[in-house]
């Protein structure tokens, strides 16, 4: 019942929120102009998904406890003060049409509670990029673009030398062309939980590339933190948050969503078990 009394609730509220009837001053671009944008300027990208916005509210993630220190340092980002680093926020503002039902609840659910949040927070002056760049099929009813969006994204690392920073069982482009475009990757493997309270290590470690890489990060909230730090250091970073999955379930063409092998494979000795013969020799870092 109280299940059903919230869907209520967060489709009335969001047929108001459509309607204008409650204010809406947050503008998002679409993901194509958001891959345009990557693709043809060195600009540095931070993503905002769910989870950051419920951890500037104070609440827990899986992966992350929150602190006051984290929401204040998210708070911020979320402003989007810098013209050369995009943020990415979800494109769920003025409508939810192109989504299929799950994921129009889900964000419909979402609004209800973080409307707030991102009416005090976000930057009137700035349109926003989308976050859905990185997780650009499962949530699509109509899913005819993604090939051609997927293409566009391999692009933006053709011929790159590329630094992959990831959790240890996060797996990359493991098992899938994603990364092949990439002229070189190296990776540097973070601690799969708290990876916040590994910043300083993991910053340190990416400091010793020569500023001629690329970083794509999948650390989770650090990942927000790290990309500040690196683009002010004068790199180009890009916080691709769960991209491999997206592409994971495209390659499938997964109806929806579904466990990957790779993702239990953690540590040295079960990867090389698992026969990910590449990927050890690509880790120069264990942290």
């Amino acid at each position: 019942m109280k299940r059903k009394i919230k869907d209520i609730l967060a489709a009335i509220a969001y047929f108001l929120y459509e309607k204008g009837i409650l204010h809406n001053r947050i503008q998002v671009h679409t993901v194509d102009e958001t891959i345009d944008e990557l693709l043809h300027t060195d600009k540095s990208m931070v993503r905002f998904g769910d989870g950051e916005i419920v951890m500037i509210k104070g609440g827990d993630l899986m992966l992350q406890k929150a602190s006051p220190e984290i929401a204040m340092g998210l708070a911020e980002i979320l402003r989007y003060t810098e013209d050369d680093l995009i943020v990415t926020i979800p494109g769920i503002f003025e409508t939810l049409s192109d989504h299929r039902k799950a994921s129009r609840q889900f964000w419909k659910d979402h609004l209800l509670f973080c409307r707030k949040t991102y009416e005090k927070y976000c930057n009137p002056e700035r349109i926003y990029y989308s976050t859905f760049v990185s997780r650009c099929y499962y949530y699509l009813e109509d899913r005819g673009c993604v090939g051609a969006q997927f293409a566009k994204i391999r692009k933006i690392w053709e011929n790159r030398d590329v630094v992959i920073v990831e959790g240890t069982r996060t797996h990359n482009g493991v098992g899938n062309d994603l990364l092949d475009t990439a002229h070189s990757v190296e990776r540097i493997i973070c601690p799969p939980s708290d990876a916040y309270g590994a910043l300083s290590e993991i910053l340190e470690a990416c400091l010793g590339y020569d500023r001629d890489r690329l970083f794509l990060l999948s650390v989770g909230v650090a990942a927000k933190f790290l990309a500040v730090e690196l683009f002010k250091r004068g790199y180009r970073v890009l916080d691709i948050g769960n991209m491999d999955i997206e592409y994971e379930w495209y390659v499938r063409r997964s109806p929806g969503k579904c466990r990957l092998e790779k993702h239990e494979a953690e540590g040295e000795a079960a990867n090389r078990e698992a026969g990910y013969q590449e990927y050890l020799s690509q880790v120069k870092v264990w942290l």
